[in-house]
């Protein structure tokens, strides 16, 4: 089963630069473009936009990839 998350969740996942964590600003359920990309998402499978702590860089990952911080 995905994990699932909410707005306002603080939560960490692994980048290329290492450990990254942050606050989950949108939930996606269906498909949606993200810098000038088609990101997949479902009611089941839904993505999330991630606000970095640090960077305040904004990321889209699926819930398997995030783990609550």
């Amino acid at each position: 089963m995905t994990r699932r998350f909410k707005v306002g969740d603080h939560v960490r996942w692994n980048s290329e630069a290492g450990r990254v964590s942050g606050t989950i600003i949108a939930v996606h359920t269906r498909d949606f473009d993200y810098k000038g990309h088609t990101h997949r998402a479902s009611e089941a499978d839904p993505q999330y936009e991630i606000k970095s702590d640090k960077t305040d860089h904004v990321a889209a990952h699926k819930g398997s990839a995030l783990h609550h911080a």
